[in-house]
C-alpha cells in the first residue's frame, strides 16, 4: 500500500462499461477499484520493455 506523501492522485475519466467492469472485478477480489487499477497497470508494466523519457 501507498502511503498519501507516497502517492499521485489522478482524476480519470472512464467509460460506463469500463466503470461497470472495475466495480465487479473489485468485488469478485475483493479488492478497491483503486487496487484494481493499480494491479492492471503494474501487469502492463511488466510486460513492456522500459522506455527512456524525453
Amino acid at each position: 500500500m501507498v502511503r498519501g506523501e507516497e502517492a499521485e492522485r489522478l482524476l480519470v475519466r472512464l467509460p460506463r462499461d469500463v466503470k461497470t467492469w472495475l466495480e465487479s472485478e473489485a468485488s469478485y477480489n475483493g479488492a478497491s477499484q483503486n487496487s484494481e487499477i493499480i494491479r492492471s497497470l503494474r501487469a502492463r508494466m511488466e510486460k513492456q520493455p522500459e522506455r527512456i523519457n524525453g
